[in-house]
């Protein structure tokens, strides 16, 4: 609920424009979601391509200098590239911080060797290839879960399918949370409905998306969308900063993804990397910094979820039928 001694949100340059006779059309309260996080609120908070303990440090450091509020903390080499004694100590480190740990499972169509991923037209994308690659990424679901982690980050259909039944049968902890990549989120409403269905519990859409696409999405799901508030080059490199309040009115349950655009890549992650992973990592929390500091200024900094929420509250599955084998043969009779 806003509070009623709250500044009256405002639009960037509103005031000088209206006075210009330049003042953008009125917004349509038709646009706007309804939905919010279970427990209230309607935007949470993302710092990605966090690669280790270390780098994890750095950004819990940083966060607690800029005064800046996390929910979740995310990774992007995969479960695959720690060894259990770093899950371990960045699992103890985020639950004392009561903050959401993603780890990113297993093998994908870029780290393997399928050349048509490096074709023009990108194949199949990060997708698991083959029955191989998929159980690789539930091995890294079942080993995380087994260490404590309680987000999985998926970037395939099926990946995600297995794991809901996987989590429906009990298999990984029930309350574990199944998140979707970005490099397959999906770009329109239908898509979006479909990942919801499959298990996923929060949704990565690519930021490149317009307002309107938005609000389509939120007039068929509930599920939490994520979106980079600055994207990295590869995934278009796109900076929505000065539209931040729009894109929580239009799309909440919203988390707001502090990426960084103009950085190299660091995925696989490894100590060859040491040095630009820390720099990169305390500057995506500054950039959170920069993208709160706006919306305060624009008055829209409320409704932000308690800190240590992360449940996605109720939302549409498909039945898992987790008992049913997948590779039933039909009844020819």
């Amino acid at each position: 609920m806003t509070d009623a001694s709250a500044p009256a949100v405002r639009r960037p340059g509103e005031q000088v424009l209206a006075a210009l006779g330049l003042g953008a059309p009125a917004l349509d309260p038709a646009d706007a979601s309804a939905r919010t996080f279970p427990g209230g609120g309607r935007w949470r908070t993302e710092i990605p391509s966090c690669e280790g303990p270390e780098a994890l440090a750095v950004i819990l450091k940083e966060a607690s200098r800029l005064d800046v509020p996390i929910h979740r903390i995310s990774q992007g080499s995969g479960v695959w590239m720690l060894t259990d004694a770093e899950i371990t100590e960045m699992v103890d480190a985020t639950a004392e911080r009561d903050i959401e740990l993603c780890l990113f499972t297993g093998p994908r169509g870029t780290w393997d060797i399928g050349g048509s991923v490096r074709s023009d037209s990108r194949g199949a994308g990060l997708r698991a290839r083959g029955h191989d690659a998929v159980a690789g990424c539930v091995e890294d679901a079942v080993r995380a879960t087994e260490l404590g982690v309680k987000c999985l980050l998926v970037a395939d259909e099926g990946v995600l399918w297995t794991l809901h039944r996987a989590r429906e049968a009990g298999i990984i902890p029930a309350d574990t949370t199944l998140k979707v990549s970005a490099l397959i989120g999906p770009v329109n409403p239908a898509s979006y409905a479909v990942y919801e269905r499959l298990g996923a519990d929060s949704v990565n859409v690519p930021s490149d998306l317009t307002l309107d696409h938005l609000t389509e999405i939120r007039r068929v799901s509930g599920a939490p969308m994520d979106m980079y508030i600055e994207a990295p080059d590869d995934l278009g490199g796109y900076i929505r900063m000065y539209e931040v309040a729009e894109l929580i009115r239009r799309g909440a349950p919203l988390y707001l993804k502090f990426g960084l655009s103009k950085a190299p890549g660091i995925y696989p992650w490894g100590t060859h990397l040491r040095d630009l992973t820390l720099h990169t990592a305390r500057e995506r929390v500054r950039r959170g910094r920069l993208a709160l500091d706006l919306l305060a200024r624009h008055g829209a900094d409320d409704g932000m979820a308690p800190l240590g929420s992360r449940l996605p509250g109720p939302l549409h599955r498909f039945p898992a039928e987790a008992s049913a084998p997948l590779n039933d043969e039909i009844d020819k009779d």
